[in-house]
């Protein structure tokens, strides 16, 4: 057949099978496939194969690409890397996808970095350090040993772990390698908190003390309280020291001299927690920048205003029982936005510009577990038993890590939490160093570090 005649005979034939069903023109093909020898065959394959295998992703425009990949979950994802070179390198380049999948993780994200390729491989070092969290695997352990009497004082900051011990000495370790770093004679400490050139001590015999890292010395004493200080904070700046006590004030000293400057009063029971703090809400009673004095005993948090001027009065008072049937377990956490704290009903969540209860958080068995610390996206609680994590957004318990048997102390000041900006998210960084220490009955320090990425 002539090609002109050809071409005259394919239009036909184009038209009339426009014009039939759908049933028809499958007949017809059969019909036609029936009559192909083996070469028609292998070219309806090779142009088959072009037809119903083509690659969207290469095909569309990178926005549209990216606007139908947010629609899959990132185990998905990641399994579509694998089809091909130019599906790895397009939904790598999906910066919004990762970071999203890592806010669900509940991970801190910088929107300042724009590298695609970094945001998926902070989602792999996420989904390792989750599943290790959700298998007990995020956590090791080890132990401080120095001490000849029991420890009832810890603090943290920074690396430095500080412990107060009834041997009459606090020491300074660097808990990366376990050594002292200064060991100094003290009295006996209930309270310990430190910078890096000095140590103020809360103690047994009724007294505050501060002294000198590098030479041990006594810089000053503060003498006026009739019972144990159990709790001691102080700011450079204000120049003021505050301490809790078992007589049931609270005194305000000047930190430079040792001057008592007030004695804060309305406590029936021991103060076994001051916080000084910088508020960062604004209310009728305070604003931002405003220094805030927080006090606990065992039913009661007192909040007081402190700053210029010293003879306060009390601002307000909070309780879970208005018959005190319920008491509070001591540890206080505030971050001059809210104010959180454990008891057996479970853990009370103040706002801190209105005073009222935002929400209490009440897992399956509350009676005996302790709050260690509070942020936006975790807490970190324990009781005799466990260390626990929770996830704030769904209040579910996502890990837990066993705890030896710890040296047991109602005031509670025996057991710390270590680094706390992970608490507010990780981010494949702040997930080092300490998580939790305790002391033992053998006077040495337990302590729980996280566990280096694998």
């Amino acid at each position: 057949m002539e090609k002109k005649d050809f071409e005259a005979w394919l239009d036909n034939i184009s038209i009339a099978f426009l014009s039939l069903t759908d049933l028809q023109k499958n007949e017809t093909l059969d019909h036609l496939i029936s009559l192909s020898g083996a070469v028609q065959l292998r070219h309806l394959s090779n142009n088959l194969e072009i037809l119903l295998k083509r690659d969207f992703l290469k095909l569309l425009p990178l926005e549209l690409s990216f606007y139908l990949l947010k629609w899959l979950d990132p185990q998905t994802l990641l399994t579509c890397c694998l089809v091909s070179k130019q599906w790895n390198k397009v939904i790598s380049a999906c910066t919004e996808v990762w970071q999203t999948a890592c806010k669900n993780l509940g991970w801190q994200i910088d929107d300042s970095v724009q590298d695609p390729l970094h945001w998926k491989k902070v989602y792999l070092k996420a989904i390792l350090r989750m599943k290790q969290l959700k298998d007990h695997e995020a956590f090791e352990t080890s132990s401080l040993i120095g001490h000849s009497a029991r420890v009832y004082a810890l603090y943290y900051k920074d690396g430095l772990l500080c412990t107060g011990s009834d041997d009459l000495s606090a020491k300074l370790w660097d808990v990366s390698t376990g050594q002292c770093i200064y060991g100094i004679q003290t009295h006996t400490c209930a309270a310990v908190k430190f910078d890096e050139q000095k140590l103020v001590t809360g103690s047994f015999d009724n007294t505050v003390a501060c002294w000198e890292w590098s030479s041990g010395a006594k810089t000053q004493h503060f003498r006026g309280h009739t019972g144990a200080v159990f709790s001691v904070d102080y700011n450079d700046e204000l120049d003021i020291l505050v301490s809790g006590s078992a007589d049931f004030t609270v005194k305000v000293w000047a930190l430079s001299t040792g001057t008592c400057l007030n004695t804060l009063t309305g406590h029936t029971e021991w103060v076994t927690k001051v916080v000084l703090q910088k508020c960062k809400v604004k209310s009728l009673m305070h604003s931002p920048g405003d220094y805030i004095l927080l006090s606990a005993d065992k039913y009661e948090i007192k909040i007081w205003p402190i700053g210029r001027e010293i003879n306060c009065k009390c601002l307000r008072t909070l309780s879970v029982s208005e018959d005190r049937s319920i008491s509070l377990q001591p540890r206080l956490h505030f971050d001059g936005k809210y104010i959180v704290c454990s008891s057996a009903l479970g853990l009370y969540q103040w706002d801190f510009a209105s005073y009222d209860i935002l929400r209490v958080i009440k897992p399956l068995d509350f009676s005996n577990v302790s709050l260690l610390g509070f942020g936006e996206i975790f807490a970190l609680l324990f009781d005799n038993r466990y260390l626990y994590i929770m996830d704030l957004r769904t209040e579910k318990l996502i890990s837990r890590w066993p705890l030896p048997e710890y040296r047991k102390s109602k005031r509670g000041s025996s057991f710390l939490a270590g680094e706390m900006s992970w608490l507010n998210g990780l981010n494949g960084q702040n997930d080092t160093g300490l998580v939790f220490a305790t002391s033992m009955p053998d006077h040495s320090i337990h302590l729980v570090l996280w566990k280096e990425h694998g």
